[in-house]
């Protein structure tokens, strides 16, 4: 199996994108949380390990602290273990051996330039081609005050230290966070730690990934038979052709139309993975259903509660016909659950007090309320590492290139009470969206793009007249995992015949805004 990089989880929003950074570098990396007992960490057999930032100041009660023994840990071969601190994950190493963090005069929250160190460069081969004045991103309000005995600064900002070394020990620290794609040489650092600092040969790749979540799919499931819940996106589709390749007759796959899809979708799905690649599926309408619960509702986290709950008790309802054919009930449930779903809805509690941004429908609950064990083949992956997957397994690129959908659909992309009337609005609009974006060859520039339906209403003119209708907002996003964003830059000219062809078009809108947010502060979704 490949060398492992263990990173342990002390509450950052940013932890999986360190795991990303490091998968990038061909490391396989897998996160713990920071409260994980040595014993759990050495199981792993890891080449080396990093601490990941937190919300946490060290010297509060109850802060987390490295597990007992961490820093005397060994590898499997009886070296002593590369460990790399980012941000509080320095302060936490440092305290742990003696260093003092304090509260910071000044605070560092967003760029900042690397300076030399004290001697005139940066010259720690942490730091191997990456020179001084490069911009790095910071998020602390607390520095380090003294360094622990043995310990030298490797690189400075102008008000704090921003790198040291463990002299005669394979310990670093960086007071920036290098996984995120502001700091300008990041993605660098954490493959030098993890090529030079721990020796990693490099060997993981997503062609090596499908061979072994094939492998691991046939010995968990064994001979049983497995559902998967597919809703036409990237996630549930690629998992469906990983899970078939796999299993192969032994997946059934249920399509719940849920009323909130956009146009055409019910019947195109079930076309493509029907008809096209061969899965045994089953349509099943329950549109009624799911307008009728949310009747009224308003509220967006009470509308993904509402859709999760009526799900399950459509899923149930449909697989009735499949349980009749196979004669059993299928023992374990699919799911195409990804690391930015798991991060935004799980709160950690013990020591990484990760926020809760906003529930998914498909992280955690599902699998006990049905009584179904699960797999779920992508929960360490991102949005584009899946479509790397679902190209190397020939999933028709229309699938694999698709923006995100989210789960509870465009329930949540109408902002008020959803109605039939709402949703024809946001369709049609959506659609000549959709559809002017790839005519201009702009679909595939941008991470994700999609209509808001506002539950606002302006006064226009039309013709001779007075209007007073509805206001509809477009959002198109650049991003490379989802956990970060930023505004698209269209052409204004583009943006202009796009709104003039959905004021025209769309009864019921008059006027067309466009989201300039980026992420944070803002989400990418509106509710």
């Amino acid at each position: 199996m490949h060398q492992t990089l263990v990173i342990l989880d002390f509450g950052s929003q940013f932890t999986q994108l360190i795991a990303r950074r490091v998968r990038e570098a061909g490391v396989y990396a897998e996160i713990l949380p920071c409260t994980a007992p040595l014993a759990d960490i050495e199981a792993r057999e890891p080449i080396g390990v990093i601490l990941s930032g937190g919300p946490a100041s060290v010297y509060d009660e109850g802060a987390p602290r490295l597990p007992e023994g961490l820093m005397e840990m060994r590898r499997a071969d009886g070296s002593e273990m590369p460990v790399l601190g980012i941000c509080y994950g320095l302060q936490a190493m440092a305290t742990a051996l003696g260093g003092t963090v304090e509260r910071a005069e000044r605070r560092e929250f967003g760029r900042a330039h690397l300076l030399a160190d004290p001697d005139g460069s940066v010259g720690d081969p942490l730091f191997d081609g990456i020179p001084a004045g490069s911009t790095v991103w910071m998020s602390h309000g607390d520095h380090l005050a003294r360094l622990p005995d043995g310990f030298r600064a490797t690189a400075r900002t102008d008000s704090a230290i921003a790198a040291f070394r463990r002299d005669g020990h394979p310990h670093v620290g960086v007071q920036f966070h290098p996984e995120v794609v502001h700091t300008e040489h990041g993605a660098r650092l954490l493959a030098t730690f993890a090529r030079a600092e721990c020796g990693a040969r490099g060997d993981w790749t997503p062609a090596a990934f499908v061979d072994e979540q094939v492998a691991a799919i046939r010995a968990t499931v064994g001979e049983a038979h497995v559902l998967l819940g597919l809703s036409g996106g990237v996630d549930s589709s690629v998992a469906a052709v990983l899970i078939h390749r796999a299993i192969g007759e032994r997946l059934h796959c249920v399509f719940v139309d849920n009323g909130l899809l956009r146009a055409g979708e019910f019947e195109e799905v079930q076309a493509t993975f029907r008809d096209g690649i061969g899965l045994d599926l089953v349509g099943h309408d329950a549109s009624d259903l799911f307008l009728d619960r949310l009747a009224g509702v308003t509220d967006p986290e009470a509308k993904r509660k509402i859709i999760g709950a009526a799900f399950i008790e459509a899923f149930e309802e449909a697989t009735h016909a499949i349980v009749a054919t196979i004669g059993r009930r299928p023992a374990f449930l699919a799911q195409g659950t990804l690391y930015p779903d798991v991060i935004e809805s799980v709160s950690f509690t013990s020591g990484a007090p990760s926020v809760t941004i906003k529930s998914h429908h498909n992280v955690g609950g599902l699998p006990e309320k049905l009584g179904y064990r699960l797999v779920e083949p992508f929960r360490a992956l991102f949005k584009d590492e899946v479509r790397e997957v679902g190209r190397l397994l020939s999933v028709p690129e229309e699938i694999v290139g698709r923006h995100p959908f989210p789960g509870p659909g465009l329930a949540i992309r109408v902002l008020g009470a959803v109605t039939p009337a709402a949703l024809a609005v946001l369709r049609q609009a959506d659609t000549i969206w959709l559809d002017e974006l790839r005519a201009s060859g702009l679909y595939d520039e941008v991470w994700q793009a999609f209509a808001v339906l506002l539950p606002v209403q302006s006064v226009g003119v039309m013709g001779d007249g007075r209007t007073y209708e509805n206001v509809l907002a477009l959002r198109a996003v650049t991003s490379v995992d989802g956990m970060t964003a930023d505004w698209a830059r269209l052409p204004y000219e583009f943006i202009a015949r796009v709104s003039n062809r959905i004021v025209n078009e769309v009864r019921g809108v008059n006027r067309v805004v466009y989201d300039v947010s980026s992420k944070p502060p803002a989400t990418i979704e509106w509710e």
